[in-house]
């Protein structure tokens, strides 16, 4: 596996693939490790994920140069990446105790109640936009809970999942407790057929999630799919109209718009959409792409040409079939996989704007005629990860957000995020299964039934 530097198109460190015999004694130290880390306390994990949280705070520089020059992340957001992965690790290790504590059931036993036991290697299929925090928001949580993790990390970001792993073996998790299998897609199927791998996550597009899913489940292995979203943020007639561009901006352009849960289709009312429109470009001439490397960089390349060129012929052909570009939409001609940031006016159902998933700094602004209108082209999606809604009436906005709309992560007056206390995924072609949260660390235990008779 090899980089490439996509703001400059410059190959960055190589990495050879694991053959067959390595991958064989990755599986058998997987196994092994998981025979003794399953037996150690909650302590003993907790201590070892807290030196981990250390060690991503004194390296934090380090390995956001690292993802800058691997996927193109500005150096501010790859240290806030980092820090978020301490945090998770710190709330983790904290509160998995409690989270997995034994449920006394009464019944006519002396003893009955519901303990949660590890499976055992989990396999970790992982993207590349957020190549530290996608690893650690489920490995944190399945290592608490006595597993072990066999991380196979996208082609593009090797070097980020090789140096976590070193990080873990200094912060003294074991060896197979935590460990990197380079593999190429295609040699994935055969790990997951494994019968040492207990079960598999896997964040990605439906495409992936359904072939994993298909196979895992030949294999009768449970499996957790994120499988990103067209996230609708909604602005409706009372709407804080300054407070809603700015976090639409902010959810847009962090990571150059390379995330599940960025502002995807923003489903704007007549009252206040000239407004909010004008409101946004402001806010978006400001931003220009820089190297990402440099402090100031808002805005990097993204991660890869082919993905450029991806998202460059969905805004053309949404152009083509009837939304207005009002800025951007052109290729800047250079080196690497830069585009400029791209505002898209009139979107409709029927565009690739609407339709597909834009994975950059495309706004897609789309009419709606009211209210009513407006949830209901904001469930007209396959996917279903996040949502948000825009009323200075947030008991009306949470009524919305809680019973209207088909998706896993609803805020109100917020930009979506994930956060470590809550639990993160979707429904619909967004996934299944939850990370993070009392229910993320219970997706990888057995929960077994313990009855002791009279």
């Amino acid at each position: 596996m090899r980089a490439i530097d996509p703001a400059t198109g410059v190959p960055q460190d190589e990495h050879p693939d694991h053959d067959a015999h390595a991958v064989e004694a990755r599986l058998a130290a997987a196994k092994e490790a998981f025979s003794g880390f399953r037996r150690t306390s909650f302590a003993e994990r907790a201590a070892a994920l807290v030196r981990l949280a250390d060690l991503f705070v004194d390296r934090k520089q380090e390995l956001a140069e690292l993802a800058a020059k691997e996927m193109g992340k500005p150096v501010r957001q790859g240290r806030a990446e980092v820090e978020k992965c301490a945090l998770a690790c710190r709330f983790i290790a904290e509160n998995a105790e409690r989270f997995l504590a034994d449920e006394v059931v009464p019944t006519e036993a002396r003893d009955s109640r519901v303990v949660h036991e590890p499976l055992g290697p989990i396999l970790a299929i992982m993207p590349w936009n957020y190549p530290y925090w996608q690893i650690v928001r489920g490995a944190a949580s399945a290592l608490m809970a006595g597993n072990v993790v066999l991380v196979k990390p996208a082609p593009g970001t090797p070097g980020c999942a090789l140096a976590l792993e070193a990080l873990a073996r200094r912060a003294g998790i074991p060896e197979g407790v935590l460990s990197v299998l380079l593999v190429p897609d295609d040699r994935i199927g055969p790990i997951i057929d494994d019968p040492r791998v207990a079960a598999v996550t896997l964040t990605g597009s439906p495409r992936a999630g359904r072939a994993v899913a298909a196979r895992a489940g030949a294999a009768l292995k449970k499996v957790v799919l994120e499988l990103g979203g067209s996230d609708p943020y909604i602005v409706l007639a009372d709407a804080d109209v300054e407070l809603a561009a700015r976090t639409c901006v902010s959810s847009r352009l962090g990571n150059a718009g390379q995330a599940c849960i960025a502002a995807k289709r923003i489903i704007v009312v007549p009252e206040v959409r000239p407004d909010f429109e004008a409101r946004v470009l402001e806010l978006v001439r400001r931003v220009v792409p820089g190297n990402p490397l440099e402090e100031a960089t808002e805005l990097g390349p993204l991660a890869r040409v082919d993905l450029r060129d991806l998202l460059h012929r969905q805004v053309a052909e949404s152009v083509k079939r009837g939304a207005r570009l009002l800025l951007g939409g052109e290729v800047p001609e250079r080196a690497g996989a830069w585009y400029p940031p791209t505002m898209l006016s009139d979107v409709r159902p029927g565009m690739p704007a609407f339709d597909e998933e834009l994975f950059g700094p495309v706004f897609a602004v789309v009419p709606a005629r009211d209210e009513a209108h407006a949830v209901e082209l904001a469930n007209e999606t396959e996917y279903g990860l996040g949502a948000a809604v825009f009323t200075r009436d947030v008991e009306k906005g949470a009524r919305l957000a809680r019973t209207r709309l088909d998706a896993g992560l609803c805020f109100v007056n917020a930009a979506v995020k994930s956060d470590p206390r809550l639990p993160f995924g979707g429904v619909k072609s967004s996934g299944f299964g939850r990370e993070l949260g009392a229910l993320g660390i219970r997706e990888f235990v057995n929960e077994k039934t313990l009855w002791v008779g009279q």
